[in-house]
């Protein structure tokens, strides 16, 4: 449906042959090269950042003492003043 065909495509690389001129071209592919590096380097660390907090949780404390979370600690209600 929104497939590009080859005729597409070599229509898409005139236009930009043309708009860019060919002594340019070399440079503009470059940097889009870089941006798409770029691109999934940063992709890649986001996944990793929003995998760790799961990796930790489900590891058991090294030094074997019991675990105390927020939630059995009772705490007093603030007071307005």
């Amino acid at each position: 449906m929104f497939g590009l065909g080859a005729g597409e495509l070599m229509f898409v690389a005139l236009v930009i042959l043309v708009v860019f001129g060919s002594k340019k071209l070399p440079e503009f592919m470059g940097g889009i090269g870089k941006g798409i590096r770029e691109f999934k380097k940063n992709m890649n660390d986001v996944q990793s950042e929003l995998a760790a907090p799961a990796d930790r949780q489900a590891l058991p404390p090294a030094s074997g003492a019991p675990v105390q979370h927020d939630d059995a600690v009772e705490r007093e209600p603030k007071r307005l003043s």
